[in-house]
């Protein structure tokens, strides 16, 4: 079997979960290899994805690690029978890892709920804005690197507009008064972002800043929803770049602070009206 240089994230995942899965069993790898009938390499090559694993080797493995999770196992084996390629994968190479990481998780997910804090979710955003943040970028991008980036954001934005995936987006109120590109820019973004919360499966929430007690962490977010709850993923933006968490106690821990987050805010049609006040304020203050 051929080793694979850059797994995909999906490959890795799928790796990480037999490692927990034998983990959990407590069983080592060299061990798990012996009843497998492997060897220790070929055992670490699957965990680490450099070698894929059939659903048949996958539920041999589930077997072996006497994991009785079977809506977990299915989903398993579907990861593992996967064969079609995502819309992104031409683009790999072409674009930052990173990026391409994110645009895989919103393509597998059933359901996408986001939290922003100081910017327009990147689902929901237009050209015009979207370029606007890319200039803000340091180091600065060249500009056919920044359009790049900017096109292959409003691709991810199909599964969205089209109603494919259900995406609910909790927006502080700082992202709808932080102008990048301008008031121009700004008002247009706005205008959309109100049209946007009218679309089938799309969700827009405002958590205002009289907000008392704001529950809220300090970095925006990106949950994910898999087809079994251990499957979910998070992916969250920092000063440092993106981050990806997988892990049951994190997944735990950003369901929580999700839940915290939309008890507080508007609710749908009170956040439009929100929305379309700060448009007709920007307005009187700039025309």
């Amino acid at each position: 079997m051929a080793v694979r240089s850059t797994p995909t994230l999906r490959q890795r995942r799928l790796g990480a979960e037999l490692r927990r899965m034998r983990e959990q069993a407590g069983l080592g790898g060299s061990q798990l290899a012996r009843e497998l009938g492997i060897s220790p390499g070929q055992m670490t090559q699957m965990e680490t994805a450099k070698i894929g694993v059939s659903p048949e080797r996958l539920r041999i493995v589930a077997a072996a690690c006497k994991c009785d999770n079977q809506p977990l196992i299915d989903a398993l084996a579907a990861m593992a029978g996967e064969r079609t390629k995502g819309w992104w994968e031409p683009h790999r190479g072409a674009i930052g890892a990173d990026t391409i990481d994110v645009a895989e998780i919103d393509g597998h997910a059933r359901r996408l709920s986001a939290f922003t804090l100081a910017i327009i979710p990147g689902l929901l955003q237009t050209r015009s804005y979207a370029t606007a943040v890319f200039a803000t970028g340091y180091p600065p991008l060249p500009d056919h690197e920044a359009e790049h980036r900017v096109d292959f954001r409003l691709l991810r934005q199909q599964i969205v507009r089209s109603g494919e995936t259900p995406y609910l987006a909790l927006v502080h109120e700082a992202a709808l008064r932080i102008q990048y590109g301008g008031p121009t820019v700004m008002r247009e973004q706005l205008d959309s972002l109100a049209r946007d919360s009218e679309l089938p499966g799309v969700s827009v929430r405002v958590v205002p800043f009289d907000t008392a007690d704001f529950p809220g962490p300090s970095e925006s977010f990106v949950y994910a929803e898999g087809p079994v709850p251990e499957l979910d993923t998070v992916q969250a933006d920092s000063s440092h770049g993106s981050h990806i968490f997988d892990a049951p106690a994190q997944l735990a821990s950003y369901r929580a602070i999700f839940g915290r987050i939309e008890a507080v805010a508007l609710p749908e049609s009170e956040s439009r009206d929100y929305i379309r006040s700060i448009t007709k304020e920007m307005t009187n203050r700039y025309e």
